[in-house]
C-alpha cells in the first residue's frame, strides 16, 4: 500500500511551523490543508487531550466567525499524534498567506477569558475534558516562539 503524503515528511527534521500539507481539487475549487505544527515531533512532549480540546473549540469558533476567512473554513482539528492541528481552507493558499490569520487566532486563544464555547453536556460529547489555562499557555508559546518571527524553514517542509 502506498504511503500517504503526510507519512513521507521527515518528522526528525520537522520544526514547529505552518506548512502546506496538501492541495486537493474539489469541483472548481482547491482545498488547501495546512499543518499547524505546535510542538517538535518526537522531541518535545505532545499536547494532552484537554488542552487540544479547548484549543479546538476556541479555534473553530474564532475561525468560522472570522470576517475574511469565515466562509472559507472547511475544518480545524487536531492531529492524531497530538503535535498540532490541521486547518483546511477553500482556496489555493501558501503558508505565508495565513500567518496573519494565525497570529489573530492564537492571540485570541492566548487572551481568552470566560466559558469555552460549546463546553457543555448539551453541546459536546466530552465537555469535561478541557484545560483552558494550558490551552492559553500553548497558544502564547506558539504565537511568541513560532508565528511572530516565523522563518522560511518553518513555512516549508524539510527536504
Amino acid at each position: 500500500m502506498k504511503k500517504i503524503t503526510s507519512f513521507t515528511i521527515d518528522h526528525l527534521k520537522l520544526l514547529p511551523g505552518v506548512y502546506v500539507s496538501r492541495k486537493d481539487p474539489v469541483g472548481n475549487e482547491i482545498i488547501t490543508t495546512f499543518d499547524l505544527r505546535m510542538t517538535s515531533p518526537n522531541d518535545e512532549p505532545v499536547m494532552n487531550t484537554a488542552e487540544i480540546h479547548a484549543i479546538e473549540h476556541l479555534a473553530a469558533t474564532f475561525l468560522r466567525n472570522h470576517e475574511t476567512f469565515g466562509s472559507k473554513i472547511i475544518y480545524f482539528g487536531p492531529m492524531g499524534c497530538r503535535t498540532g492541528f490541521y486547518l483546511l481552507l477553500a482556496g489555493d493558499y501558501e503558508s505565508k498567506d495565513i500567518v496573519p490569520l494565525l497570529i489573530e487566532l492564537f492571540r485570541f486563544i492566548g487572551d481568552f477569558e470566560g466559558e469555552i464555547p460549546g463546553a457543555s453536556a448539551r453541546d459536546c460529547g466530552n465537555y469535561l475534558d478541557m484545560n483552558l489555562p494550558m490551552a492559553k499557555y500553548l497558544a502564547k508559546k506558539y504565537l511568541n516562539e513560532v508565528l511572530i518571527s516565523i522563518t522560511d524553514k518553518q513555512l516549508h517542509y524539510p527536504e
